[in-house]
This record gives C-alpha cells, sequence and structure tokens, in this order.
C-alpha cells in the first residue's frame, strides 16, 4: 500500500501544480454530487434514511493516499507484471519469526480465554486453536490499528476505484450497519482496504457473521474479543466447516504417484490416498477418523515444496481468504498453538521468480491444447498445476505441476 501511495503520489507531483490542484478540486465537487446524487437514490432505495446519511458523510472526503484509484476521466493504469507468493517464493510466506512469535501470543491468550472458546466451540463447533490463529493473522489479536475511517476508504473506492462496484456494494451494507444501530460512522475504523474490526471483516460480513456473543445488545468486533471470536467462528461454520475434523497434514508423496491429482474436486477416501504409498511425515499414522472420510491432495508449489492431503476444512479457511497459503500459514500455527508443532517439514524450493504475465501466457497456451487450466489470470490454481504436470507428463518430462522459466518456451 505504501508503495502504491508513493507511486501515486511522484506522478501527481510531475504534473503541473495548477492542473493538479484544479484536477482533484474538480474531482472532489463530483465525489460530492455522487453522494447527494446517485449514492443517495441507490441507499434510499435499500431503506437507509437520509439522517443516516447525513450522519455517515458528514466531512468526509476522498482519500487519495489509498491504492488502485482511478480519478473520472483517467485511464486506469496498464495491468504490470506482478510477481505472486504463490508461485515465485512461498517460503518467505512462511516467515519462521512471525510463526514463533504469533504461536507464543496464541498460546497465552487460549489460556487467557479458554472458557469463551470452549462455549464458542460448543456452540460453532470450530476448535479454539483455529479461531486464535485467524484472529492473530488477521489483526495481531486485536492489537493491529485500524486509522482509517471505513466510510471514508469504501466511499472514495466506490467512486474511484478499480474495483468501484465491489467497494459500491460493500458501502451501502456499512451504511446498513449504521442504519441498524450497530455502530456510528465516527465509530467504523478499518484498514485500508475497509475490512472492520478485530476479524478483519467487509461490511457485508460483518451483516452475515458478526455475532453478539457476550449479550451486551451490539455485535462489536472492535472491542469484544468474546464477540471477534465467536464471530470469527459463526464465519468458518456458516461456510461449511466439519466439527471433528482436521484442517489437512503434511504429507511425503511417492515419484510414483503422479502431482496431478490436486484439487477439492477430485477428493477420495484419505485411506485410499494411503494406499498409494502416501503417508504423514511425522511418522505417525492418520488418524481413525479421518481414514474414513475424504481428502485431497495439496501442492501449492508442486514438486517443489511441502505436500498436503487436506481436508474439506482447508478449503473453508481459504474462504476467509482465498489464498493457499493463506489457508495452509492459518492451519500451521493453530498447531502450533494447539500441539507446540513448529514449521512444515520439507522446505519450500526455489520455485523461480515467475511473473504472473508468465504464467497467463502458460495458461493460455495450455487451454489451446484442451486443457482445463480453470480461470484464466496469471494464477497457478490447482486446476493450473496439474494441467502443467499432465503436460509434462504427456510430453515425457518429470512432472513437477508447477510453472518455471523452462517451461514458458516450451508452452507456446
Amino acid at each position: 500500500m505504501r508503495r502504491c501511495a508513493f507511486a501515486a503520489a511522484l506522478f501527481l507531483s510531475l504534473l503541473p501544480a495548477a492542473a493538479h490542484s484544479a484536477s482533484r478540486a474538480e474531482v472532489e465537487k463530483q465525489f460530492q454530487r455522487w453522494i447527494a446524487g446517485d449514492l443517495s437514490a441507490e441507499a434510499k432505495q435499500n431503506g437507509i434514511s437520509d439522517k443516516t446519511m447525513a450522519s455517515a458523510f458528514k466531512g468526509v472526503s476522498l482519500n487519495w493516499d489509498l491504492p488502485d484509484l482511478v480519478p473520472p476521466g483517467s485511464t486506469p493504469p496498464p495491468s504490470q507484471d506482478q510477481s505472486q507468493a504463490e508461485f515465485s517464493s512461498p517460503g518467505t510466506y512462511f516467515s519462521e519469526k512471525r510463526l514463533q512469535g504469533l504461536a507464543a501470543t496464541g498460546r497465552s491468550l487460549a489460556a487467557q480465554h479458554r472458557t469463551t472458546l470452549e462455549r464458542i466451540e460448543a456452540a460453532y463447533g470450530v476448535p479454539g486453536e483455529v479461531i486464535i490463529a485467524i484472529w492473530g493473522r488477521e489483526s495481531g489479536f486485536g492489537r493491529a490499528k485500524l486509522p482509517h475511517s471505513a466510510i471514508e476508504v469504501l466511499a472514495t473506492k466506490a467512486f474511484m476505484s478499480t474495483r468501484k462496484e465491489m467497494f459500491r456494494s460493500e458501502l451501502v451494507a456499512a451504511l446498513h450497519m449504521i442504519e441498524g444501530g450497530d455502530i456510528t460512522a465516527s465509530k467504523m475504523m478499518g484498514s485500508w482496504a475497509g475490512a472492520l474490526g478485530q476479524p478483519q471483516f467487509l461490511p457485508s460480513s460483518y451483516l452475515k457473521y458478526a455475532v453478539d456473543f457476550d449479550r451486551d445488545g451490539h455485535r462489536d468486533i472492535w472491542n469484544s474479543v468474546p464477540d471477534s471470536l465467536a464471530s470469527i467462528a459463526n464465519y468458518l461454520a456458516r461456510e461449511g466447516w466439519q466439527k471433528g475434523r482436521d484442517w489437512g497434514f503434511e504429507v511425503s508423496i511417492p515419484d510414483s504417484v503422479s502431482c496431478a491429482q490436486e484439487g477439492p474436486d477430485l477428493a477420495r477416501p484419505i485411506s485410499s490416498w494411503e494406499t498409494t504409498g502416501i503417508s504423514r511425515v511425522s511418522g505417525r499414522g492418520f488418524p481413525e477418523p479421518e481414514l474414513r472420510a475424504d481428502g485431497m491432495m495439496l501442492v501449492p508449489a508442486g514438486r517443489h515444496g511441502p505436500q498436503f492431503i487436506v481436508t474439506p476444512n482447508f478449503y473453508v479457511l481459504k474462504q476467509y481468504n482465498n489464498s493457499d497459503l493463506y489457508a495452509l500459514f492459518i492451519g500451521n500455527l493453530a498447531d502450533r498453538i494447539a500441539y507446540g508443532s513448529g514449521a512444515f517439514q520439507a522446505p519450500w524450493g526455489d520455485v523461480g521468480q515467475m511473473k504472473r504475465s508468465d504464467v497467463l501466457a502458460m495458461q493460455k497456451a495450455l487451454v489451446a491444447q484442451g486443457y482445463d487450466v480453470g480461470k484464466v489470470d496469471g494464477l497457478a490454481g490447482y486446476k493450473t498445476r496439474r494441467s502443467i504436470g499432465d503436460w509434462q507428463a504427456k510430453n515425457g518430462l518429470s512432472a513437477t505441476c508447477f510453472p518455471s522459466a523452462s517451461l514458458k518456451d516450451r508452452l507456446k
């Protein structure tokens, strides 16, 4: 965010001062007209009162320091090559120092809030360590500063960002929160992306998942730890968390077993995976109840990193943040909190510095040859990874199930 804000500031500083000033002043006027006209009309249609609109937007102006802004009349910046952790250097995502620090604090807070967590698990079926792990990852256990007015952020992005419709919908949801008496606009503080409170919910998620667990009459995810933790649990439960199941297991996949078998659509009983020679790296067997249930292969770095058999709960964690690495981070942190375990045993190998445009070109080449890579977006999801593995095997190569520079020129 800081890099984007600096780049925008640098660009604007190069414009003639008068043009810069006039441009901003005119855009601010357009913003206020948009609030009074288009937005107010939509808000009224959605049951938002004039009183709520007046209180929500009193003194609100555009926040020019936010990233991804496209002022009216300007051309969106061309998409740039992006290096993504999922397919460049995933190991950096799992900072051991950070994980150890979060785990130590998490264990202490899990003990401090044990009674509350037990009540939450009884109500929603989600283990306390998973809730604590998400709490720690999202807001540093509620200690992260939330410096931005959520209304200002959401309104700015709804008016002039690269994802205006999404933020407009979230802005209306935030107005519903104010209309319903959940919180005042002045107290609705969040991140630069509009995420709210200790669970870092967007307003639509707040309306759907936030709960008043301490029963004080307010769903307070800013100041109430019970409300924050229970809201996280309610989110996971409503998204399909299976009570009594783990999130997954780090495993060793023999070379004789194709890595191109991953994905939730290729689920099979964990006992079936075990018969292929897949085993836990810990040396322990899979828990007996898990053997009878479905599991899925996951190779987020192909053959170049840790390998897993995950349960449907892994994909529930991905609902919170749609990233394999995020869900693995939460699972690993939860295990550290609950069992005192450590880092994944297999190292994250050197998978190069593939750019999003490179992966996009590979996806297009695979689609042209009849492969299903999922969404053609430059992100190496499981369908892209297994398509690469299938293509490698078909062309007499050792399957790595991961995009690499050596494949870029061959896949054209």
